[in-house]
């Protein structure tokens, strides 16, 4: 017998062949339409070429099958280093300065949209601000003033990526490099500043204690006795140095009184000073004292002078080789004189 053949179209198709296929597909586009997002990220999307808008973080669901196309871009702030640029200053200096640059990504769109490579291009524009800024500013304002030079780049570079999206936080001049032969002008003249400082300092000491030493004068007039200690006092700073010799400073009025007494003569033949009382010495304090005589008074014997000489050790009043023994060579007022001048 033959076996009979269904026509084909009186079959019935399971509807589990076409339903398993596209939840397949729909699985598919569904993990292909997820994204997650860090905090830090946002996702600029495209729709069929078309911008859309950013979005993120978190979980993001786009158009599967390649309608929806999403590019991710980092907020968070970036370091870029500028590499040394050699320049030369307002006064024609040669230097080299490197700084360091901190921007972020203010608007995602921009910085995908407006231009192919952001972080090249605010390189680039970091390199030739800092040359320009450089160039119009002066060594010394380069070195004292560092802050006001890095707010003018950061400004200039800020309005510069501002169209991008891009926002400069920061701009830093690491180092300044200069010259060798600069670096010891610079150093000449600091050392120079230091020993003026010092003269003046010196001087300004020197004043101050002048002044000390004039008021320490007045009160030594006032009080006589505060000389005498002084001296004293100094005596014990010279002796505590272990000296040998001491040399003690005694004024010659001292002596007066007893040459006095012993030749009778006035004040022992010494000028008598403004501080004396010429009633009491019989010394005429105007005349000026000009010989031997005057000094010793008029009015002395022969006997008086050569006591005198004898004490003063002129030579008066010695015994000599040619006198004989016991016997006194006398001298007269002129040879006195003539032995004190000599």
């Amino acid at each position: 017998m033959e076996r009979q053949v269904p026509h084909p179209s009186g079959a019935r198709m399971d509807p589990t062949t076409i339903l398993i296929p596209i939840a397949a597909l729909g699985a598919v586009g569904l993990i292909s339409s997820i994204r997650v997002l860090y905090e830090y990220q946002r996702g600029v999307i495209f729709r069929l070429g078309k911008l859309v808008r950013a979005k993120g973080p978190g979980l993001v669901f786009m158009v599967p099958f390649g309608i929806d196309r999403m590019k991710k871009m980092d907020l968070r702030i970036i370091a870029l280093d500028i590499a040394p640029q050699d320049t030369i200053t307002k006064d024609n200096v040669s230097v080299t300065v490197n700084a360091v640059v901190y921007f972020r990504v203010a608007d995602p769109s921009k910085a995908v949209v407006e231009i192919e490579d952001y972080y090249f291009a605010t390189s680039q524009l970091a390199q030739t601000t800092l040359r320009s800024v450089i160039g119009q500013s002066e060594l010394d304002e380069l070195l004292a003033e560092r802050e006001r030079i890095n707010d003018i780049v950061r400004d200039i570079i800020d309005s510069g990526t501002d169209p991008w999206g891009i926002e400069v936080t920061g701009v830093e001049i690491k180092d300044i490099g200069l010259p060798k032969e600069m670096k010891r002008a610079m150093a000449r003249q600091a050392e120079a500043e230091r020993e003026r400082r010092a003269k003046v300092i010196s001087a300004e000491g020197e004043f101050q204690a002048s002044r000390r030493l004039g008021q320490a004068a007045d009160v030594i007039e006032k009080h006589p006795a505060a000389l005498q200690l002084r001296f004293l006092q100094t005596v014990v700073e010279v002796a505590a140095e272990n000296n040998s010799t001491t040399l003690f400073p005694i004024p010659i009025d001292l002596f007066a009184p007893f040459i006095e007494k012993a030749t009778g003569v006035a004040r022992g033949g010494f000028p008598a000073t403004s501080d004396d009382d010429p009633e009491d010495d019989g010394a005429d304090v105007d005349a000026p004292a000009t010989d031997s005589g005057s000094l010793l008074g008029s009015g002395a014997d022969e006997a008086t002078l050569r006591e005198a000489a004898r004490l003063l050790g002129l030579g008066a009043g010695s015994t000599g080789p040619s006198a004989p023994e016991g016997e006194t060579v006398p001298v007269t007022r002129e040879e006195v004189a003539d032995d004190e001048r000599g």
